[in-house]
């Protein structure tokens, strides 16, 4: 039985999605013949390029331009000359070319180097103050990213407003309690974007014709490209059977009950996929149904799940290796975008995406999806068994960068990766998401350093000790700050997760916020961060226990995706007006402006004068044990 796993348009061009490595190399092991296809990085490869340039142009030939679409057809030729050595340059196939492109004036020059030039440039007209003299290949790969971003932006102003780089009708997938509205995007006109989706259904078909596809849709933006490639697929073949799985399958078409989405697939598997995709290789093998592991199917017009006992799971300790060889490695498509070396590091260079250990160690934070398996079921494999994965992937891809995707690394296991690390001699590169537990301190951090970390994302949440108690982070608001000061004082760049919007949350807790997190800018201690609006979902304790939290849920009836809840806090406070805010501040602090002003400025609208203390990091990093006070934090 031959099997394709698909990665659906869109993602991050730069590098893997690790489902489809995973789940091959697991089912290669069971003795399955499978291949794999990342139909994100097809897509966007197809639509820069010459051709992709001329049906653009053609779409747009029918349209009134302005902007963007104006100056994209004034310039046309430039950029179809333009658009083949700028993709080889930023694959690394063509280094050279950088002499050229890092000269202003060299390409075509469009609204994101409009933006650029109104605030980046020195004095002189150059861009000395990021690169210096000697930096050229890094300038050429900024302003060759900014060609990318114009040409996207045509796409989105001029011909498809659901388009983006990373992700595709991300706006119809978030909020979809009924089927009906991604039915009738599916059978109405197509867009440009829909024609090349549906050329690469009809190639990935006519290379393997494949038994068995399977479509993971990791996140809202990769739905209608799965479904998309699915139909298309369909269309070829009466026979094949395509299965539908991933992150947003499992959160939330946990109850589906609309039949017509089996016209597009067959069969919607929950959770880590190696159950629920074996069961249907041996129920299409002839087991039957009774083969299916947490499954949902269409039998005589109406949806039923099927959750036979196949045992436990895979323990995580016992899969191999992600299996990365057989993508195209080399055609992944690395980005810089803004001048911030937080945001530099995760997009300007191809990752080997690596999970560690699954599940949380913490589960615990009231508003995360805590009752799911991802979250709940905590495996963590011995460190020697994590660092044998890594020298593998290592191996196959040639690559010593690594990306820990796990939902917070366990510090204990940390420490042991990174003993395992040094024991071997390693020289490697790499990052995760780490939670700011009280272990995390400055001999755990120098220790990180050492092995190779280079940086973490981590959690600060809505930064407010009655806050962060009320989602049982675990963690307070200075542990975290000293956390964050150990981590620097060991040279790791820290990006911050912050959420405003929280339950009960008052407009000044969310202005103290801000202030505490302008402070932990100017002291070097973040390098970057972003503000998430708060989300109730079914799967977590605000959602399921709403009245301890002192909100009220707006539930909408459901056959569909069911997982987000709007709520209702009777304090009345518009977040929405202080996002803009939060936003436009953290946008200045990654570029290191604004960093002694007061926070009120960002607003567009009075706000509460900031209760914090001008000196409060100050006098928590100094009153600080000895061992964990940081070095000199970097810049």
């Amino acid at each position: 039985m031959r099997v394709l796993l698909i990665t659906p348009p869109l993602l991050q061009c730069n590098t893997p999605y690790p489902a489809t490595p995973m789940l091959a190399a697991w089912l290669k092991g069971q003795g399955i013949d499978v291949r794999q296809v990342d139909a994100s990085l097809a897509l966007i490869l197809r639509l820069l390029s010459a051709e992709g340039i001329d049906h653009m142009a053609a779409g747009l030939a029918r349209r009134r331009g302005n902007g963007a679409t104006a100056y994209f057809l004034e310039q046309l030729a430039a950029y179809r000359t333009w658009v083949g050595p700028v993709v080889r340059f930023l694959q690394g196939r063509e280094p050279a070319v950088a002499h050229r492109l890092a000269r202003l004036g060299t390409l075509p020059e469009g609204p994101r180097f409009a933006a650029m030039r109104r605030q980046e440039l020195d004095e002189d007209g150059a861009l000395g103050w990021a690169f210096g003299s000697l930096g050229l290949q890094d300038q050429a790969r900024y302003l060759a990213s900014l060609f990318v971003d114009d040409l996207a932006a045509v796409v989105t102003v001029g011909l498809d407003p659901a388009f983006g780089l990373a992700r595709y009708e991300e706006r119809l997938s978030r909020a979809l309690p009924s089927y009906a509205p991604l039915r009738r995007r599916l059978d109405g006109r197509g867009t440009l974007i829909d024609r090349l989706i549906d050329e690469l259904a009809a190639e990935v078909w006519a290379a393997d014709r494949p038994d068995v596809v399977g479509i993971t849709v990791p996140f809202p933006g990769t739905l209608y490209g799965a479904l998309r490639l699915a139909r298309g697929i369909r269309q070829r073949s009466a026979a094949v059977r395509i299965v539908l799985g991933g992150g947003y399958v499992n959160t939330e078409l946990r109850e589906l009950a609309e039949p017509a989405l089996f016209d597009e697939v067959d069969f919607v598997c929950l959770d880590n996929g190696f159950q629920g995709l074996d069961g249907v290789l041996r129920c299409l093998g002839g087991d039957g149904a009774g083969a299916l592991v947490r499954t949902f199917r269409r039998l005589r017009g109406q949806v039923r799940f099927e959750d036979h006992d196949a045992g436990p799971p895979p323990h995580h300790g016992d899969l191999p290796p992600p299996d990365y060889a057989a993508l195209p490695l080399t055609d992944y498509l690395p980005l810089t975008e803004m001048l911030n070396p937080m945001q530099v590091l995760w997009s300007s260079q191809r990752w080997n995406k690596l999970m560690a250990a699954h599940g949380c160690y913490w589960h615990r934070c009231t508003f995360c999806d805590t009752s799911l398996d991802s979250i709940r079921r905590f495996e963590p494999p011995r460190a020697a068994r994590v660092v044998d994965w890594v020298v593998d992937v290592q191996s196959q891809t040639g690559q010593s960068g690594f990306h820990f995707v796990d939902e917070a690394l366990p510090p204990a296991q940390v420490r042991g990766i990174c003993r395992e690390i040094e024991r071997r001699g390693l020289v490697l590169t790499w990052w995760g998401n780490l939670r700011l537990d009280p272990a995390v301190d400055a001999d755990l951090a120098r220790q990180m350093a050492a092995a190779g970390c280079v940086a973490v994302s981590a959690g600060l949440e809505a930064f407010d000790d009655r806050l962060l108690k009320l989602l049982e982070k675990g963690i307070t608001v200075e542990g975290s700050a000293r956390g964050c000061a150990a981590l620097a004082g060991a040279g790791i760049m820290v990006h911050a997760y912050l959420i405003y919007g929280a339950p009960t949350q008052t407009e000044q807790e969310t202005v103290d916020s801000l202030d505490r997190v302008r402070q932990m800018f100017r002291q070097g201690l973040v390098q970057s961060a972003f503000w998430h609006r708060f989300a109730a979902t079914v799967h977590s304790a605000v959602g399921r226990f709403p009245e301890c939290f002192g909100i009220r849920l707006e539930e909408v009836p459901s056959s569909f995706a069911r997982n987000e809840v709007r709520f209702v806090d009777d304090l009345g406070v518009d977040h929405d007006a202080l996002g803009v805010g939060l936003r436009a501040a953290v946008y200045n602090y990654m570029h290191g402006l604004g960093l002694d002003e007061d926070v009120r400025q960002w607003f567009q609208r009075p706000v509460p004068k900031p209760r914090v203390r001008r000196d409060w990091l100050r006098r928590v990093l100094a009153a600080a044990p000895d061992r964990e006070r940081p070095g000199r934090a970097p810049g």
